[in-house]
Parts: C-alpha cells; structure tokens; sequence
C-alpha cells in the first residue's frame, strides 16, 4: 500500500548557526519530516548529532515527524535517548546490531516506529525475516557517511524490489530513499515506488526552499499519477 508523498529535508546540509530557523523555515516551506542523519565516525567516517540536538528542535516548537536514521554502531545503547528527546521513527542499519529483532522491538517499546536502512550492496533478503515488525523501509541511494553524493542508479531496481515486497505484505509500511535526491532523480525513484524522499543540499541549499519543496512533490506525485 503505497503511502501519500513526503519530503524529509536532511538538517545535515541545514545551517547548524541558525539551526531552528533554517528547520522551521523548511518545515514552513511544505516538508512533512524532518530527516536526521546521526553518525559516530565509527560505523560511517564521519561524526555528526545526537539526541541533544533532537530535543532542542522539539523545544524551538518543532512539531513534525523527526525521522532518525541511526549510522551508528552500536545501536541500542542510543535509541531510549533519542525516543526520550523527541523522535518519530528511529531506522537502523541491520549490519550495525547484534540482534536485529530485538533492536526493532527497542525502538517500538519506546512508542517510536522502527526502520530498516539498507546500504547500496545490503541485500533485501533481511526483510525476509523482519517486514512484519517494520514501519519503515530505507534504501540508500548512497554509499552512507556524506551529504551530496550522486544518486546509484541501480537502486531504483532494488525500490522495485522493496515496494513489491511491501504490497504483497498487505501492511502501511513507507518506502523511504536517501541520497542524491533532487529533481533530476525524484520522478524515477518515486515511479519504482519510493514515497517518502530525503533531500539535503536539493533543498538547504537553495535560497526558497517552499519552491523547492514544492517540485519535489509535484515531480513524485506525477510520476505516480
């Protein structure tokens, strides 16, 4: 069941001086998440935000779904935190845990809903035995670890892929895509059945970001009319 449109502007590409303002300014301009990207310079090379940040978004009067992608390794230890500071839905790399199962049930115990991320070369195969416990299916169109790298066209064959394995679930669960999302790449990857689009820089760094926004949506929605 493919779910309405959303775009989930990244606050990695944000302006981290003015961090509420550039949020709420996007948020204003038409986003329906707000996307984190939290990574630990261990199970990616970079080091990025924690659950501070999360609850001070929520304290300027950020309203909207946060939607966290944990790069982190481990991940358990994290996600009370981050459900404490104010997230939505909180999505995991299933290479990152030890027990992937009980890592979904954490996130849901804690009233967030669980996501699955998968990297470029992670097969499908985990939602073999782990699509009934998800809300949230993640495809990374990108190697993870830095914003503004080119969208893998192969990945549009694994959307494929995911959505034909989430319709024959018969369940609400979204079709997420992150990385080199812009409006050259949404209509393809929304046409293999993404619904939910994460752009950083496509958005952030852009002087109107409603416009932006705006096509975004338009040019998902219509590949799918």
């Amino acid at each position: 069941m493919r779910q309405p449109i959303v775009i989930a502007p990244s606050i990695l590409s944000a302006d981290f001086a003015r961090l509420g303002d550039d949020v709420r300014k996007a948020v204003d301009g038409g986003a329906g998440w707000v996307h984190f990207d939290v990574m630990d310079n261990h199970y990616v090379p970079n080091l990025t935000i924690g659950p501070l940040v999360c609850k001070a978004l929520r304290d300027f009067g950020i309203s909207v779904p946060i939607d966290v992608h944990l790069m982190i390794e481990p991940v358990d230890r994290i996600v009370p935190e981050f459900a404490a500071a104010g997230a939505t839905s909180i999505s995991f790399h299933p290479e990152a845990s030890a027990h992937v199962d009980r890592t979904i049930q954490l996130i849901r115990s804690f009233g967030c809903s669980p996501g699955l991320v998968f990297n470029p070369a992670t097969p499908l195969e985990w939602l073999d035995w782990t699509l009934e416990h998800l809300d949230l299916v993640l495809l990374m169109s990108v190697n993870p670890g830095f914003g503004g790298q080119k969208f893998i066209p192969s990945t549009l064959q694994k959307l494929r892929a995911a959505r034909q394995r989430i319709d024959a679930s018969g369940r609400a669960i979204r079709l997420e895509v992150d990385g080199g999302i812009n409006a050259e790449t949404v209509a393809a990857a929304a046409a293999a059945g993404a619904d939910t689009f994460v752009a950083g820089s496509a958005v952030f760094g852009r002087a109107d970001y409603s416009a932006v926004i705006s096509d975004l949506r338009v040019r998902a929605e219509s590949a799918v009319a």
